[in-house]
């Protein structure tokens, strides 16, 4: 996993201050970032004369979560990209794996570059002047990149200045989205409300599976270390949800301060009550990997006997609520444990919604033989086919993720080229997963703002049959019995998709400890600026931080 990070180019210390000084210069706002949609940054990659298809390969690569801007590290990216490119060299994603001397190779050649950054110094000198034979000092006004002219310094940005696509999704979501949800409570209804942490969390990576399927193992494999709070064992040896993810230093951190904390994404955990925050931790530790992407480890998947057994919290809808924020789902599995239990059922009953972030791990291959794996193979599809909903076939991953190397004499030369190949496929696909984390949280926005319209349009039909006067607590049994009904008034009348819909049970459960008469008359101003924010500003977003080359 070592090429996660791949936007942290070598490059050494001399080159590294001047590609700094060369950012501090093109940032003209000061804020930090590089956006595609200033023409001060064109402008600036344009004195490397490279051809407009070469530039826009280069922002692609060194844009490449699609955040719409390049900060410092991206920068630098950019800058060893270009030299690349005038040396001759091909530009490609996998750059890092060329057999170039990083430390060693030159700044590229930016025209005309080195007199503005001269004028610059000379424009941001203090100017001397002698007034009544006392020398005071003056400011002079700053140099505009790029430009001949002198400018008035401009105005630091705005705390709420859109630099970026994921700015930008935060603005439209105070500003639009969010005096919905509280107006009509569906964050009560459905997913907690956002906030600020929730759009500058990483993207995480949540594992599923009975016990001793080697969630936990999986982890250490990918991490090569142990990580705080980490027990391996035959038995049940994870009790608790613990997300694994970067920190200053290795620490265990107890559920119920990680829900208070408001730089971690999880306050929304919360509502699930004192009993399951005793069984959340936040393991944290300095690691290249966990600068990309974090972990969700879960307790092993209930079975037999002890299903009957209740846990002390909701743990179906933590798991939910998990699926909910993660950008990937691994549902492990080991030769000795296809059976999915009534448990296992719901929990994959509770992932609704979120199939296309599904992958199947049929982990520990390597305990059976050939011709053994290939009858387990077949029982396992058989066994997901019965519990999962889709007409297509999900993609099993077939291999043994730890740190022991396979045993040939087991599984033979061919099984064992075939858990090389199976391993390598997975590895890519988590190493996309920074790569799509600004695409999947556009899409998670997007899926949440209809949700959150179909809210309001339920919520507007059941005030809508709701009687003025006599005979509303029977009105509101009739209308929460016959809720199947309002769904399929609500989807005519608007034409929306089934899909789009609540889970029915759900809704009802919550809709019952509620009072609809007391509901806030639904506003035509809010579904319409709903309506404006899913066809014409998000697509505007999307376009204005874009490759600017394209």
């Amino acid at each position: 996993m070592e090429n996660v990070s791949t936007l942290i180019v070598p490059c050494s210390k001399h080159n590294h201050k001047i590609y700094q000084h060369w950012f501090s210069f093109a940032d003209s706002d000061g804020d930090g970032r590089l956006t595609g949609n200033d023409i001060d940054t064109t402008k600036f990659f344009s004195m490397s004369n490279l051809s407009r298809p070469q530039l826009k390969q280069v922002w692609a690569i060194a844009d490449s979560k699609r955040q719409g801007f390049l900060g410092l590290n991206e920068f630098i990216t950019a800058m060893q990209l270009i030299s690349l490119a005038q040396a001759g060299h091909e530009l490609r994603h996998d750059f890092l794996q060329t057999k170039v001397d990083f430390d060693n190779l030159q700044p590229p050649v930016m025209e005309g570059l080195s007199s503005l950054l001269n004028n610059k110094k000379v424009s941001t000198t203090t100017a001397e002047t002698e007034l009544n034979g006392t020398r005071t000092l003056q400011q002079s006004p700053s140099f505009n990149l790029l430009t001949s002219k002198f400018t008035k310094k401009k105005p630091q940005a705005s705390i709420n200045a859109v630099t970026s696509i994921n700015d930008g999704l935060k603005r439209l979501y105070v500003e639009k989205l969010k005096p919905l949800e509280v107006a009509y409570r569906f964050n009560e209804f459905g997913l907690p409300l956002l906030t600020d942490s929730d759009f500058n969390a990483k993207p995480m990576v949540m594992l599923l599976g009975q016990y001793s399927t080697g969630k936990t193992t999986f982890i250490k494999h990918l991490l090569k270390c142990n990580y705080p709070g980490a027990h391996i064992g035959p038995e049940p040896t994870t009790d608790r949800f613990v997300v694994v993810m970067s920190g200053p230093d290795e620490r265990s951190i107890p559920g119920n301060t990680v829900a208070v904390h408001a730089d971690l994404p999880f306050s929304g955990l919360t509502t699930f009550g004192g009993a399951f925050l005793s069984k959340f931790e936040c393991s944290q530790m300095p690691h290249e990997l966990l600068e990309h992407i974090s972990f969700v480890d879960s307790p092993g998947v209930l079975s037999g006997e002890k299903q009957r057994t209740e846990r002390s919290y909701d743990f179906t809808g933590a798991i939910s609520w998990f699926a909910a924020k993660c950008d990937l789902i691994l549902l492990l599995f080991d030769p000795h444990k296809l059976d999915i239990s009534d448990e296992f059922k719901r929990v994959i009953s509770s992932l609704r919604g979120h199939d296309d972030k599904i992958r199947v791990v049929l982990n520990k291959a390597d305990q059976v033989d050939t011709q053994q794996l290939m009858r387990v193979y077949g029982a396992l599809m058989w066994s997901l086919g019965k519990v999962l909903n889709t007409p297509e076939v999900v993609r099993v991953y077939v291999g043994s993720f730890n740190d022991k190397p396979v045993d040939e004499t087991a599984v033979g030369p061919m099984g064992k080229e075939l858990f090389e190949k199976e391993q390598s496929d997975l590895l890519v696909d988590l190493m996309d997963i920074p790569k799509k984390a600004c695409d999947r949280r556009i899409n998670e926005f997007v899926k949440r703002a209809r949700a959150a319209k179909i809210h309001a349009y339920i919520i507007r039909q059941l005030k809508k049959e709701m009687p003025t006067m006599m005979g509303k607590a029977k009105t509101q049994q009739r209308l929460i019995d016959n809720l199947e009904d309002v769904f399929t008034k609500v989807q005519t009348e608007f034409h929306l998709s089934p899909g789009d819909f609540p889970d029915v049970d759900h809704f009802r459960k919550v809709l019952s400890t509620y009072n609809i008469d007391k509901f806030d008359k639904v506003k035509p101003k809010m579904i319409q600026a709903i309506d404006e924010m899913l066809g014409h500003d998000i697509p505007d977003l999307l376009t204005s931080f874009r490759n600017p080359y394209q």
